[in-house]
């Protein structure tokens, strides 16, 4: 009997409330403190962002103009007019023609500089290291407006750098800036020139990671440099690829800068961008017919994006 007497309290329910009761009302407590901590960025992205976001997707199916701005509610809605209006606008076909220009050129010249210079001071480039990197990240860093200043004295036709580097072995330069079939390349030398770094940067971050115990067993095999970096590396830099395809893709289709400091869209609006075209509009007051420009610009980007997506990351 007293040996059941004293366990008889050990058998007695607990009073208090379970683990998991206790664990649930842990998890709750913390977020509410969580939304209370978020809650002044929340306010502030949803003021500044979503609701801007908001206003111009509707302005594009408004004919919003600059005097429609003290009362934005009374404008008239007219559905896809906009878009149909941008689309059969030749300038826009025309800046849409040299954004494309500019990105499937421009996009694998960058790509192709930024990884054989990450490959360069990986492998080749021992000493000075450091510097060289500084050196080619510098121009990413630089204001787009030095960076204009130094090259449009390096295109000028009578007495920039360049034209008189190709005078030295007799060979004639042209108007780099003023002739509509030299303008845009010009522009593309300059983007690469000045955005390689940052693909560099990343790309070097990858070629670190690459197990050097692979390059070394398939050096054992027999593998000469460039089948090691075929078949070893370049498999491995996949989902870095993908990244700097992505970011390099949508900062091209948005190329705004080189256009507007340099050329001004011209000559002959061989140089005008969609996103430029589409700053013009709103500096005209054209604010419906900008904000469906916009939108036409971020379908394409959402587009090219999915499709680099579906082609490199299958094997990642």
């Amino acid at each position: 009997m007293t040996t059941v007497a004293s366990a008889a309290p050990a058998l007695a329910p607990a009073t208090g409330p379970g683990p998991a009761i206790r664990r649930g009302r842990g998890r709750r407590a913390e977020g509410r403190a969580a939304w209370i901590l978020a809650l002044p960025f929340t306010l502030l992205f949803a003021a500044f962002t979503v609701w801007p976001v908001v206003q111009s997707l509707f302005m594009s199916f408004t004919d919003t103009r600059q005097k429609d701005l003290r009362t934005p509610f009374q404008v008239d809605f007219i559905g896809l007019e906009n878009y149909q209006r941008a689309l059969s606008d030749p300038v826009f076909q025309k800046a849409a023609a040299n954004t494309a220009y500019f990105v499937l050129v421009g996009m694998p010249l960058t790509i192709a500089v930024a990884l054989l210079a990450a490959v360069a001071l990986d492998k080749g480039i021992t000493r000075l290291r450091a510097a060289f990197r500084l050196g080619f990240y510098t121009p990413v860093i630089t204001s787009i407006v030095a960076v204009a200043v130094v090259w449009r004295f390096i295109l000028q036709p009578d007495s920039g750098l360049l034209n008189t580097a190709l005078g030295w072995f007799g060979i004639q330069g042209p108007n780099w800036l003023g002739d509509p079939q030299w303008a845009m390349p010009s522009l593309i030398m300059m983007a690469v020139w000045r955005n390689f770094g940052t693909g560099m940067i990343i790309f070097l971050a990858g070629l670190q990671g690459v197990p050097q115990a692979l390059q070394e067993a398939a050096a054992i095999d027999g593998a000469n440099a460039w089948r090691r970096f075929w078949n070893i590396t370049f498999p491995l830099l996949r989902p870095t690829l993908l990244f700097v395809c992505v970011t390099t893709a949508i900062g091209y289709l948005q190329f705004f800068e080189e256009p507007f400091v340099m050329t001004s869209g011209g000559p002959l609006n061989s140089t005008i961008s969609l996103s430029m075209y589409t700053y013009n509009q709103f500096g005209f007051g054209n604010y419906g017919l900008a904000a469906a420009m916009s939108y036409l610009i971020f379908v394409v980007i959402a587009v090219v994006t999915a499709v680099q997506f579906r082609l490199l990351r299958q094997n990642t």
